[in-house]
């Protein structure tokens, strides 16, 4: 089972950017669908964005599309989530997650989660 670690989290203000990383253990790491989901106070989590094994296709939520941007490296065993044009309402903890089928990920029950690392975007 792969364990995950977020880290990169902080408190910015409005239209900053934040790049959160996800550090994954074992050698499978390329054997996973990755995947970013966050959780604000009082509401439930909600997926964010989700990437393939390879890397080389990703999907976001409509409230991500084109301000964050999923990557991964699977020589160094990372996920990443830059997050530009950050609004107060993205305010959450960022988990990442993982799951050797795509679907888990996109239906939200992945196999795998993080602890999860804070964002706080100040108006």
């Amino acid at each position: 089972q792969v364990q995950l670690v977020e880290s990169g989290g902080g408190l910015v203000q409005a239209g900053d950017s934040l790049k959160l990383s996800c550090a994954a253990s074992g050698r499978t790491f390329n054997t996973y669908a990755m995947g970013w989901f966050r959780q604000a106070p009082g509401k439930e989590r909600e997926f964010v964005c989700a990437i393939i094994k390879s890397g080389s296709s990703s999907y976001c939520s409509d409230s991500a599309k084109g301000r964050f941007t999923i990557s991964r490296d699977n020589a160094k065993n990372m996920m990443y989530l830059q997050m530009d044009n950050l609004k107060p309402e993205d305010t959450a903890v960022y988990h990442c997650a993982a799951d050797q089928v795509l679907h888990n990920i996109v239906g939200s029950n992945p196999a795998a989660w993080g602890q999860g690392t804070q964002g706080t975007v100040s108006s």
